[in-house]
């Protein structure tokens, strides 16, 4: 996925911080190779993403793409930390994954 930067503001930055995950971290699920699938949403189209931080922390988010003034941004709407159960499940398929890709 190509992007040019991320589009906060007061609209969408509260209600990602709510649950303790920084904006610094969220940037760097993006920045390194996160699972991105649809997000089945009534209202917009948006994406969820899962991936790790630097510091090793799982993180889900939910986000949509926007393109302002003909950059293309990413606009975090939710994100928090994965809870000990979804992180082995994510784990689980992506071993699997390997697993099969490289047969």
């Amino acid at each position: 996925m190509k992007f040019s930067g991320f589009d906060w503001d007061r609209g969408n930055w509260p209600k990602c911080g709510k649950h303790g995950v920084s904006r610094e971290e969220i940037e760097e699920v993006f920045a390194g190779s996160p699972a991105v699938m649809a997000d089945p949403h009534p209202r917009e189209p948006r994406l969820r993403a899962i991936g790790k931080t630097r510091s090793g922390r799982y993180v889900f988010l939910a986000f949509a793409l926007r393109t302002i003034r003909g950059r293309a941004l990413i606009r975090p709407i939710s994100a928090r930390y994965m809870h000990k159960k979804e992180v082995i499940q994510y784990e689980n398929s992506s071993t699997q994954k390997d697993a099969i890709s490289s047969q």
